[in-house]
């Protein structure tokens, strides 16, 4: 659909993760050889440690938390001039305030 641009996706080799690399999987990998066990696949799972790759956590946080922020904002305010330009909403929130039958009473005194 969004056509070719650049380069194709080059796959890294899997050699260049490594579970010593990351200190939560190591954590891992010396708590299954306590117990007698290892996980031939956890190396696969370095990649998700990877900054470069992958981002920081905070990094990815920030951009799940603020990623179109700006677009809203200016949206936002776009949407308040225009309503401030063309009059909407005026008069709508006086809930009973206003010369709303008022002007009867003052006829009948």
């Amino acid at each position: 659909m969004g056509g070719h641009h650049g380069e194709p996706y080059k796959v890294p080799h899997p050699s260049i993760y490594k579970v010593e690399n990351v200190p939560q999987l190591l954590e891992v990998k010396e708590a299954l050889g306590r117990q007698g066990l290892k996980d031939p696949w956890l190396r696969n799972e370095a990649w998700r440690y990877e900054p470069k790759a992958f981002g920081t956590h905070a990094s990815r946080l920030n951009t799940m938390l603020f990623r179109g922020l700006g677009v809203g904002f200016c949206a936002f305010l776009v949407t308040i001039g225009v309503e401030y330009a063309l009059g909407i909403g005026k008069g709508q929130g006086g809930h009973g305030h206003g010369d709303h039958g008022h002007d009867d009473d003052k006829k009948h005194h």
